[in-house]
């Protein structure tokens, strides 16, 4: 993973996914594709109405959406995702952070693409009192209790 600036498509796995509430907000309509995906190496856990992200073992899998912005939105998109994430570059402060990961999609390719994970002090709460979020993938976890 790295934290360059780079045009990449987003990985999104939570609030942001198509049909959840904050990509209406700031997604729709905006977006040059949109595709199933998910990633290697990070886990999911339970939050206050929407889930968290963080590094995890090899094995472990996220399961979301990759979405390209179209170009002449791009800039705008994230800047409100940023904002959004509450990820400022080099804060100590940020919620999450930015970071650039490789995407799996449905037909096997890898795409390389943004992420938001939880910053190093919230994953490490995540890590010792969080609830894991069976399977990776946060919609599904929600209709499976409710």
């Amino acid at each position: 993973m790295t934290r360059e600036p780079e045009r990449l498509p987003f990985f999104v796995y939570g609030t942001l996914r198509p049909g959840e509430a904050n990509y209406g907000r700031t997604l729709r309509g905006r977006t040059a594709a949109e595709e199933p995906a998910h990633i290697g190496g990070a886990l999911l856990y339970d939050g206050p109405g929407y889930p968290y992200a963080t590094a995890g073992p090899a094995d472990a899998v996220v399961h979301g959406a990759l979405v390209r912005p179209r170009d002449p939105d791009y800039d705008e998109v994230c800047a409100v995702l940023d904002r959004l994430e509450g990820y400022t570059p080099g804060d100590p402060r940020n919620l999450y952070e930015r970071v650039a990961t490789e995407a799996v999609c449905p037909d096997g390719r890898t795409v390389r693409a943004w992420v938001y994970l939880a910053a190093a002090p919230l994953a490490a709460r995540l890590r010792a009192t969080g609830t894991p979020i069976e399977g990776g993938d946060w919609p599904a976890s929600r209709a499976a209790a409710g």
